[in-house]
């Protein structure tokens, strides 16, 4: 599996946080998600059938902005 760190930008509390997990764990070959409110940051493992394209997606389909 990969890594890919990216920055969040409209996590504002534990919901937001909550519905960002929901998005990305809906994604096939997502293994280990960390997401830190404070930092704006979330961390993804992720095996080759999900590019870091799709997880982005789906972090802007959930309502956030994402940039690696």
């Amino acid at each position: 599996m990969d890594t890919l760190l990216l920055k969040v930008r409209g996590l504002q509390d534990e919901s937001c946080v909550r519905t960002l997990a929901n998005a990305i764990q809906d994604l096939p070959n997502i293994g280990h998600l960390e997401i830190s409110l404070e930092k704006g940051e979330v961390s993804i493992e992720h095996g080759r059938f999900v590019s870091p394209d799709d997880i982005c997606q789906a972090i802007v389909d959930a309502g956030f902005e994402a940039e690696y």
